[in-house]
């Protein structure tokens, strides 16, 4: 999921997310891990990105689409609830593994 905080809202959009959200997204059905990111300012390419943060999830299911509607139920309702520090726009894909996990050789 990429992300932004709301304009003088990053202290409370990191600490919801951090201590909240993510929490709330692992007790959906399927979730099983989460990573938080933030932007690092030296990049390869010049031009600025709309996103400064990057939250990854793994989910180990069946059934996706099972899954993305259990958190579509769930969103914004007690089970989940949403901070209004969160900039309304963002942006979450799901990916599926085309192969192994490739590590460094040390």
């Amino acid at each position: 999921m990429l992300t932004n905080p709301v304009e003088g809202k990053e202290e409370e959009f990191n600490d919801w997310y951090t201590n909240t959200h993510v929490n709330d997204a692992l007790r959906v059905p399927g979730f099983v891990s989460a990573q938080r990111f933030k932007l690092a300012p030296a990049q390869r390419a010049a031009a600025p990105s709309p996103w400064g943060y990057l939250a990854i999830y793994g989910l180990e299911i069946d059934n996706l689409q099972e899954s993305i509607d259990a958190l579509a139920a769930r969103y914004n309702t007690p089970e989940m609830v949403i901070s209004e520090a969160l900039h309304p726009q963002r942006l979450g894909l799901l990916f599926e593994a085309m192969g192994p996990r490739v590590e460094a050789k040390v």
